[in-house]
């Protein structure tokens, strides 16, 4: 009897579908001859489906993953590829963010018709983004420009810089490159300046904890700096009860002797903010550790508004 395919579950749109690919095609490189039959199958979520509100509104990260999630609790899907960014750091029970390809760039992109820079952008430019993350960066950089609500995927957000509806707009540099468009950013913005969301660049494969078969099969293709990484980050971003709500950066590398951590949070509107850096060994420690530290920096109610 012919082997059931292995189920790929993924959002529908197009960069989803090029990671969904490129985790396929790296499985099939690594497996050879052996490698099984594996059958992407592209979801709408309702992360995709409400596009006239902001995600903060409506319920934040998890609207991306929902759908998809419940297909792998029902054995309907195998594996799940992700943008790690949009992963929420609670995961249902039963399943587990096990498996990383190695990180892409996870600076953000400045685009933009008209400017050369975010530095260039004349006072009252439009700046349109649907992060609160880069929004709020924006206004603590620019206090002068305008930061407008700007959804939809790469594609309809470059369309919409076609029609005028802003001067310049965000996009990450790791899904331009995976869309091959990298030629449309106008600048690379600094890390260290503008430093990324928690996992941004970074695919995550989600897929049950109690299915060996599964984590056989995607061992070849785990890059441990990535997880290394990306752990720290998460654990960060849990001990700040990140979410769509709250304008959070996190950017963690891989050392020799462990793992370093840069982390700011601001106030939506960019007013203040509180930033600092943790190093050690073990990566959920440094995360937790510097997540601690600038909640206290920032006091109760920071995040809330109050």
């Amino acid at each position: 009897m012919q082997p059931k395919p292995i189920r790929l579950g993924t959002r529908s749109s197009p960069l989803a579908l090029a990671q969904a690919h490129e985790v396929r095609d790296r499985l099939i490189a690594a497996w050879g001859v052996s490698a099984p039959e594996i059958e992407i199958v592209p979801m709408s979520t309702a992360g995709d489906r409400i596009q006239d509100r902001p995600l903060a509104e409506v319920g934040g990260k998890g609207l991306f993953t929902e759908e998809i999630e419940a297909g792998l609790l029902s054995g309907a899907l195998d594996i799940a590829v992700h943008s790690s960014k949009d992963m929420p750091t609670v995961l249902p029970d039963g399943l587990v963010l096990g498996h990383f390809l190695e990180r892409e760039d996870p600076r953000d992109a400045f685009v933009s018709l008209k400017y050369r820079s975010l530095a260039e952008l004349p006072e009252a430019a439009v700046v349109g983004t649907a992060s609160l993350r880069r929004a709020a960066i924006v206004r603590r950089l620019r206090p002068d420009v305008v930061v407008v609500p700007y959804r939809g995927n790469v594609q309809t957000r470059l369309r919409k810089l076609g029609e005028g509806v802003a001067d310049a707009t965000l996009l990450a540099v790791a899904g331009l490159k995976r869309l091959g468009m990298f030629d449309v950013a106008t600048e690379i913005l600094d890390i260290e300046a503008f430093p990324p969301a928690v996992g941004q660049g970074a695919i995550g494969i989600e897929s049950r904890a109690d299915d060996p078969r599964i984590a056989e099969l995607l061992a070849p293709i785990h890059h441990r700096p990535t997880a290394i990484a990306l752990t720290c980050e998460r654990a960060y971003l849990a001990r700040l009860d990140g979410s769509c709500r709250t304008p959070i950066a996190g950017h963690a590398v891989a050392t020799d002797g462990g793992v370093d951590l840069h982390g700011l949070i601001l106030t939506p509107d960019g007013s203040v903010a509180h930033e600092g850096r943790e190093s050690g060994s073990d990566p959920e420690s440094v995360g937790d550790r510097l997540g601690t530290r600038l909640a206290a920096l920032a006091g109760p109610g920071f995040f809330s508004g109050s």
